[in-house]
């Protein structure tokens, strides 16, 4: 794995209605996430946050069934031009965020370097939906829809260019709250799932292995996307949109010790970290932990 890195926080929380996910990145840094990556010898280096404008007037704006879709867009396009100026410095861009609408920017920047990106979402969620089907128009609902070139245009043509991402090189890792045209989408574009269901069944392992084994024929680099409500609310709290029933942080150290081995990762995001919803910073210092794992750090 590349060991220059570069780490950018995105404090977005346009694209849902809770506030307290903009602290996310500050709540890693806290977690002590750059001491972790030093420690592993990784070169890093911390460009801060990049800013996000706000609403100008009432927050929570609504255009076209999309919950402030102007900044989302300025924020994304931002992080978009951040993110593919690193990966052209050959440097490791690790993103925190922040609501998982930053996924837009990030694959935005990363897909313009390879021919082939894959992407392994690890999430309780699809985010495949788009303004038509979204009951909320949250856009933290939608940034694998918008990569994949379905959505507003002002979201799908960050970078000026879509899809960022093709169907057959994804692979949603812990789903288990997906709407109905979300699944109708999964099955026509023939998305790999790893659902809760499946992951029971056939253990950890055997997924990620399959998943790998998988992206590793097709692909010439993979992002990963790590949402932290894929994690089960009983361990994670501090996520904005939890769902019971999901993976255990033990189960996520495997699979994250697994990619680490695989070396496959090219780029990742860890995002949905909220503070206000935490208890002691405890699932900001679980996402550090995963960082750990991902990038070599071993349990004893």
């Amino acid at each position: 794995m590349n060991k220059k890195m570069s780490i950018i926080g995105v404090p977005m929380d346009l694209g849902q209605n809770r506030r307290g996910v903009d602290m996310g990145p500050s709540a890693m840094r806290y977690a002590g996430i750059i001491e972790t990556l030093q420690r592993l010898d990784y070169n890093t280096h911390d460009l801060g946050d990049i800013s996000i404008n706000r609403p100008d007037s009432k927050y929570s704006k609504q255009e076209d069934n999309l919950r402030n879709l102007h900044q989302v867009a300025e924020g994304n396009d931002t992080l978009a031009k951040m993110v593919k100026e690193e990966v052209g410095k050959n440097r490791f861009p690790l993103i925190l965020g922040g609501d998982h609408s930053i996924a837009i920017g990030s694959l935005a920047g990363i897909s313009q370097n390879y021919d082939n990106l894959g992407v392994i979402w690890y999430d309780a969620h699809g985010d495949l939906n788009t303004a038509d089907t979204s009951p909320s128009g949250n856009i933290h609902g939608m940034p694998l829809a918008v990569s994949l070139g379905l959505g507003h245009d002002k979201l799908t043509n960050i970078l000026e260019y879509q899809p960022k991402v093709k169907p057959e090189n994804i692979v949603i890792i812990g789903a288990r709250m997906l709407d109905p045209e979300e699944k109708e989408l999964i099955q026509e574009m023939g998305i790999k799932v790893y659902s809760m269901h499946e992951i029971d069944r056939m253990g950890m392992s055997a997924a990620m292995t399959e998943a790998i084994d998988y992206l590793k024929e097709k692909t010439d680099g993979v992002h990963l996307s790590l949402d932290l409500d894929g994690l089960d609310p009983a361990e994670a709290p501090g996520v904005g949109t939890p769902v019971l029933g999901g993976l255990s942080y033990r189960e996520s150290h495997l699979a994250m010790e697994m990619l680490a081995e695989a070396e496959i990762i090219t780029s990742a995001e860890f995002v949905e970290v909220n503070p206000i919803l935490d208890e002691k910073n405890k699932t900001a210092t679980m996402a550090v932990g995963l960082v750990g794992s991902l990038f070599g750090e071993k349990l004893k």
